[in-house]
């Protein structure tokens, strides 16, 4: 029985918008510019009466949301700010003062909110998703507007009532729901997998060739701008663990060797730290396909330019076949920190760039090395959980988005060998034992912060 067919924009999986989590800032910030907007359209008379807006966390993002910033990013969407407009540097001084309240136009009147207005839940909410928000808006005891929301990866989000797949109710004109219905159509259409990707995100998006193109290529200049400034940056990054910055010490150290066989790793490693550190920082990065792994993709490609010398059509083919597997991941199984830990992350970041590097390496979309590196990278990645220090995106997950690039160009040689043919596990059947090593986690190891490296704090 065919599944479902996906209807994600590559630009909805690429999104911009501030560190360092796309499922604790992006999102959240999106549900509160939302809820924002239903307070507008169009306002009652009882809104006349409202004196607060209030914010409930559940789950992750109450466990982990003050190192998340989850706070300021919803304090920041009911101010009308957008993740792609956002300066950082104003998001940073939100909530740094207790006594500041920030003025939230309701109607014709203005609500003053504070810190005293969020609330961070510790008891379990019977909710579907890990990730938890619900706004209201309330005069005295009697809540005038209420909407439930759930942060489900990579800074998508739903609101309570509205089914996942009516995100887009969009017809793409060659449907596929998993990496078989995928090659079926590749087959029986003959068609290249670079025209089927493309024509699909021309019908979701409405953007023609051209427009996709030009998207694409502003996506990765933001992503190549996130590890420029990181190559630049030095000090420590925000928060309590006071964590040094090594971006640039790896970037000079790769110059000095430049002759070494060594220099190779050294720049991806320093390339991914870089965007990774930005991210960290509340830095402008791209979700590939979430903040908390926004360093793999934006360094291998960084990489593919700069030292493979790639030219923009190859690293847009590149990009729409990462697009493809992030995809799949984020339709059967989850993107989700808080939902499979982080190879939900950082294995879905290594799986796409995985296939970025076998489509740039080759001169027509062969779809059979391409879902065999992702199959690898995924592979090596179960089980891995999402358990940051403190609940800032810094330990593990820096070093982890460097890691995963370096999987991902193994995952890319192993899949160009000329065996790609003999693997024995599809990207299907990974992606399922994915969903499932998921469902199995324990929720301390899916972005709680309450065990694995996360108890080792005191020790830092």
């Amino acid at each position: 029985m065919p599944s479902s067919p996906i209807t994600t924009s590559v630009f909805d999986l690429f999104k911009v918008g501030p560190g360092p989590s796309s499922s604790h800032t992006i999102g959240p910030m999106k549900a509160a510019f939302d809820f924002r907007q239903r307070l507008a359209q169009p306002p009652s008379d009882s809104q006349q009466r409202a004196h607060t807006i209030q914010i409930h966390l559940y789950g992750s993002l109450s466990a982990t949301g003050k190192g998340h910033g989850t706070d300021r990013a919803i304090v920041a969407g009911l101010l009308g700010w957008q993740p792609e407009t956002t300066d950082p540097d104003a998001l940073l001084k939100l909530l740094r003062d207790e006594s500041v309240t920030y003025p939230v136009s309701v109607s014709s009147q203005t609500i003053g909110i504070g810190p005293k207005d969020i609330f961070f839940h510790k008891k379990r909410y019977d909710s579907p998703y890990a990730n938890t928000m619900v706004l209201k808006l309330v005069a005295s005891e009697e809540i005038l507007a209420e909407e439930e929301y759930y942060s489900i990866g990579g800074g998508f989000i739903l609101r309570k009532g509205e089914p996942e797949v009516a995100a887009s109710a969009q017809s793409v004109p060659y449907p596929y729901g998993t990496m078989a219905e995928l090659k079926e159509q590749l087959a029986s259409q003959q068609i290249t997998l670079d025209d089927l990707l493309l024509a699909n995100e021309m019908a979701v998006s409405g953007r023609s060739r051209v427009e996709v193109n030009q998207r694409l290529d502003q996506i990765l200049e933001f992503m190549h701008k996130a590890v420029r400034r990181g190559l630049r940056h030095k000090g420590t990054l925000p928060g309590s663990i006071r964590l040094s910055r090594k971006a640039p010490i790896l970037f000079n150290q790769a110059k000095e060797m430049s002759q070494s066989s060594d220099s190779f790793l050294i720049f991806l490693n320093a390339y991914c730290l870089a965007a990774s550190e930005e991210n960290a920082a509340g830095g402008i990065v791209v979700t590939a396909p979430t903040s908390g792994a926004s360093g793999v993709i934006p360094g291998l490609t960084y990489l593919a330019k700069h030292h493979f010398h790639y030219d923009k059509a190859t690293l847009r083919a590149g990009m729409l076949a990462a697009a493809a597997i992030g995809f799949l991941v984020k339709h059967n199984a989850s993107i989700s920190g808080a939902e499979m830990g982080c190879m939900g992350e950082i294995g879905t970041a290594s799986a796409m760039g995985a296939a970025f590097l076998t489509r740039c390496a080759q001169n027509k979309a062969n779809v059979g090395p391409i879902e065999a590196a992702a199959e690898i990278a995924i592979e090596h990645h179960l089980g891995m959980t999402c358990d940051p220090i403190g609940g800032y995106v810094q330990i593990p997950c820096i070093e982890r988005n460097a890691m995963g690039a370096v999987k991902a160009y193994n995952a890319y040689l192993l899949a160009t060998s000329g065996a790609a043919s003999f693997q024995k596990i599809s990207l299907d059947a990974v992606i399922k034992v994915m969903k499932a090593t998921g469902r199995d986690m324990s929720t301390k190891y899916k972005e709680t912060s309450e065990a694995g490296l996360a108890l080792s704090a005191t020790e830092c």
